[in-house]
């Protein structure tokens, strides 16, 4: 149990987890995370039989980190020490881990939310959505991505390396499970109105942006690559109509503005899957994110000469462009041109040669992870 001044509700969190283990037969104990509590909670806990354990670090996560390093059992349930959640009845969570499942999260919304447990604003849209996210991104069976009430392998969860020390704590739970390949299953419980006499610590919109930076940063797929993607596509279309000439649609007439704007779509979109696909990589060297086969194939097979042809060969498609344009320029006596007309080179030109500068750019960069990823030989 995280705690930060909890002594109103405290000692019934505790009474209520020491009557389950009793009643469960469970060789088990009850531990107290502490965070600096100034209001006499470590000495409450410890004269009800809790071990507690001084967390220095400030943070809901940083409390619980503490909490599951210094526990000695198999299994841990964590839990929120403001009464909120009953700890008497913690047997679907026991029997989901001696099932086989590595982490057991608890589903309010199946259990049942008491009248005022649960802000409006928390119950209709900050959880459902981050919850929707996270199954979207992760692909994870679970619909209540926050709760606080949830059972573990200690062992499985050490080994996931969770680091984040804020309210975020929760969703880097879940987010490295689904992706270290962890068996998570999901339960019904309850949520009560907390027992607490002042505000709770969790802030909605500064811990709901938190959650949700939270899930974008893991996954490059949907920060970065499927954005960058749905823009390459759309400019790529609109380029394509207008490139030939102006495009009537409905009431207005699509011309050399419009083109300018999806050439503009192409390059933002080259970018952000270009960094995508390389934060991809690179998460999986850094152990943040785990292999896949795009990551195995960029790490060995990824070739940096065939990239740089295919750079070159967007250049010099900008270049003839350029050249082209300057022969009709020179044809015309060097006066003033249509812009209707010799903006249907120029913009495709200049296009190009971003294009062939970003993919340039973005080999060597792939290659210079694929030399980090390079075990030395044994001499």
């Amino acid at each position: 149990m995280p705690c930060l001044n909890e002594a109103r509700t405290l000692p019934t969190c505790v009474q209520a987890a020491q009557s389950f283990l009793a009643r469960a037969g469970v060789r088990g104990e009850v531990l107290v995370a502490d965070n600096g509590s100034t209001d006499g909670s470590q000495a409450l806990a410890q004269s009800l039989g809790a071990r507690v354990v001084p967390v220095p670090e400030k943070g809901y996560g940083a409390a619980l980190r503490g909490g599951i390093e210094a526990a000695h059992g198999r299994f841990v349930i964590m839990g929120d020490s403001d009464a909120s959640y009953d700890f008497s009845r913690l047997d679907p969570f026991l029997q989901a881990l001696r099932g086989g499942a590595q982490l057991v999260m608890g589903n309010r919304f199946a259990g049942g939310i008491a009248p005022g447990a649960m802000p409006a604003l928390h119950r209709y849209l900050g959880n459902p959505v981050l919850s929707w996210v996270g199954r979207t991104f992760f692909k994870v069976p679970v619909r209540d991505f926050h709760c606080g009430l949830r059972g573990f392998d200690r062992h499985a969860v050490k080994a996931l390396g969770l680091s984040t020390s804020g309210m975020e704590f929760a969703s880097e739970m879940v987010v490295k499970a689904a992706l270290g390949g962890l068996r998570i299953s999901e339960v019904p419980t309850t949520l009560q109105p907390d027992g607490r006499d002042r505000p709770p610590h969790l802030r909605s919109w500064r811990d709901g942006w938190r959650h949700l930076r939270f899930l974008l940063l893991f996954s490059p797929r949907w920060l970065f690559l499927y954005p960058g993607l749905a823009l390459i596509l759309l400019g790529s279309l609109g380029m394509a109509l207008i490139l030939p000439g102006r495009l009537p649609l409905v009431h207005v007439m699509l011309d050399i503005h419009t083109l300018l704007y999806c050439a503009a779509a192409v390059i933002m979109g080259s970018q952000l899957a270009m960094v995508g696909a390389l934060a991809r990589v690179a998460g999986t060297q850094t152990g943040l994110l785990p292999p896949s086969r795009f990551t195995r194939w960029a790490l060995s097979s990824f070739r940096l000469e065939l990239a740089l042809l295919v750079a070159l060969a967007s250049l010099l498609g900008s270049a003839f462009m350029v050249l082209s344009s300057w022969w009709i320029w020179q044809g015309a006596g060097f006066a003033q041109l249509d812009p209707a007309v010799v903006m249907r080179r120029a913009i495709p030109a200049v296009t190009l040669a971003l294009l062939g500068v970003e993919i340039m750019v973005g080999a060597f960069f792939l290659t210079f992870l694929q030399f980090g990823h390079a075990k030395p030989r044994a001499a």
